[in-house]
């Protein structure tokens, strides 16, 4: 058996697999259906003259792992813009900017609403950052019981509380944690809708974390590569490529080959059998199942297909071609550089909650603005705005007989108004639309039911949970050699860039194991 390894997906997870394995001297290629690499982390010219981002813009994980900084990615040609500050929540006249410096976030609170919750926000977030970077740690290995126990252990000891508050605290709601904290409702809803965007409401148990992760980017801006989103995964391609591996595009996988429980290599769309040892799924983790075919028992495949839960997607986008910028009331120099926070109230959140999870587009959408070509102009041509408007939630099934075909432009204009509200006189600023339903995010991306982290993030589909726990040490039970990585496995969805190289991590362990394990194995008879 050759000592290949063949990456199945271009996106930036498996592009960090790829590029570890071929590090440490593997032959690898990656096999990619797409004409471009990334996938849900790439940039496309969608109009002339404009490069718009096809799903993720903003990165905020992948900063804090290292990896950009272990691979060298900046001498390949990223170059990471700072978003500082890192969100602007405007309330007609008035608004709260949120930087990296604690200082000016806690200014910019108590001028809107008042000492109490500026103080109360100062300590939120000196604690709950520093509980993350403990979460931040778990999330870098595989999700064992040992690697959570040893990199989780002592958050108790922080905080000064016991394990029965501190585990109260995790598994309470967001909206309750923030009851808990705070008195006014504006700062109350900055941090819900921006905590929210991993999919579960901040009424949901098991929620409090969602935002008080959002402490970490007091720690690190989120940045915005230059020239857009996938210049990350572009960079990782010459990363690959300076290893000696090798990016296939417009061949994808057609099935994974297996023999006597061992992986043998990847069957292109093309007819060509790539023999490999070792195979890293980068897609998703039901289309690796379905890539597997009957080398998995029947009752397993059908079990994996029933428990994991991908939901009923999460929402769409508008990339938008423009003559001006949104102006708000509240908004200064540097609120172009933030994720605007568009959504009056809590209420507000739940009512478009409520129609989704009823099956029909919100009414009344949250929005979510990025306007980076205020200082990035590679991405729209001058004089021109390129600007992305992210629209939460919105079910990829519909319950009213309406086709998101049909719908598109509507639900579209629908977040074009959203913007309007808070910043009067956007919408006439709008030359072009391009909108990405929850059916274009699968067609497209192959994101299935429009589900942008794959699988739920629920609390049940987290950690060793996810994506079940057959699944969840990155490798698939009965088939030697074969690795699962991307937004389908632990740490989840979002530009992390950790699943791959863990992933790729395992199977260099693997092919080399320890001394102890060799030994263990000789007298296993292995």
């Amino acid at each position: 058996m050759n000592d290949n390894a063949v990456v199945v997906g271009a996106g930036h997870n498996g592009l960090v697999a790829a590029c570890y394995l071929a590090k440490a001297g593997l032959a690898v290629e990656v096999v990619e259906r797409d004409t471009v690499v990334g996938g849900a982390v790439s940039t496309v010219e969608r109009f002339p003259g404009y490069r718009m981002d096809r799903g993720s813009s903003a990165h905020i994980m992948v900063r804090h792992t290292g990896i950009v900084e272990d691979l060298d990615l900046v001498s390949v040609g990223l170059e990471y813009q700072d978003l500082d500050p890192w969100g602007f929540a405007p309330f007609g006249d008035e608004g709260i900017h949120f930087h990296v410096d604690l200082d000016r976030t806690c200014a910019s609170i108590e001028a809107v609403c008042g000492s109490r919750d500026a103080d109360a926000y100062r300590s939120f977030v000196l604690d709950w950052s520093a509980r993350n970077l403990r979460v931040f740690q778990a999330f870098q290995g595989a999700p064992t019981m040992t690697h959570l126990g040893r990199t989780l252990w002592g958050i108790g000891k922080s905080t000064g509380l016991d394990g029965l508050e501190l585990s109260r605290q995790f598994l309470t709601s967001a909206d309750s944690l923030l009851d808990e904290h705070f008195t006014d409702e504006r700062l109350k809803t900055a941090l819900a809708w921006m905590g929210a965007q991993s999919g579960p409401p901040t009424h949901e148990v098991a929620t409090a974390d969602l935002v008080g992760w959002n402490t970490v980017m007091h720690l690190r801006p989120p940045g915005h590569p230059k020239g857009g989103s996938g210049m990350l995964s572009e960079a990782l391609q010459r990363r690959l490529e300076s290893f000696g591996g090798r990016v296939r595009l417009g061949d994808g996988a057609a099935a994974i080959t297996t023999a006597g429980g061992r992986v043998t290599g990847v069957l292109t769309d093309s007819g060509e059998h790539l023999a490999a040892a070792h195979v890293v799924a980068g897609c998703h983790v039901l289309t690796t199942i379905d890539l597997l075919g009957d080398a998995l028992p029947g009752l397993f495949a059908d079990r994996a297909r029933r428990s994991i839960r991908t939901g009923n997607g999460i929402g769409m986008v508008v990339r938008l071609a423009t003559s001006a910028l949104p102006v708000y009331a509240a908004g200064t120099a540097e609120t172009h550089r933030a994720m605007q926070l568009i959504a009056p109230s809590r209420q507000f959140l739940r009512r478009a909650h409520g129609d989704y999870n009823a099956g029909l587009p919100p009414a009344q959408p949250a929005a979510l603005a990025m306007t980076f070509s205020a200082f990035d102009d590679t991405i729209a041509p001058p004089g021109k705005h390129n600007v992305t408007v992210w629209g939460q939630w919105h079910p990829y099934q519909l319950s009213n007989g309406e086709t998101w075909d049909g719908i598109r432009e509507r639900e579209g204009t629908k977040l074009v108004e959203a913007v309007d509200r808070a910043a009067p006189g956007f919408a006439a600023s709008v030359e072009q639309m391009h909108v990405q339903t929850p059916l274009d995010l699968e067609q497209e991306l192959g994101l299935r039911r429009g589900q942008v982290m794959h699988v739920e993030m629920a609390f049940d589909q987290m950690f060793m949970w996810r994506p079940m726990p057959e699944l969840a040490g990155y490798r698939v039970p009965g088939v030697t050699g074969l690795y699962l990585c991307g937004a389908s496995t632990h740490p989840g969805g979002g530009v992390f860039g950790a699943s791959g190289r863990s992933a790729a991590t395992i199977a260099l362990g693997d092919r080399s194991p320890s001394p102890l394990a060799r030994g263990l194995r000789k007298v296993r008879g292995g």
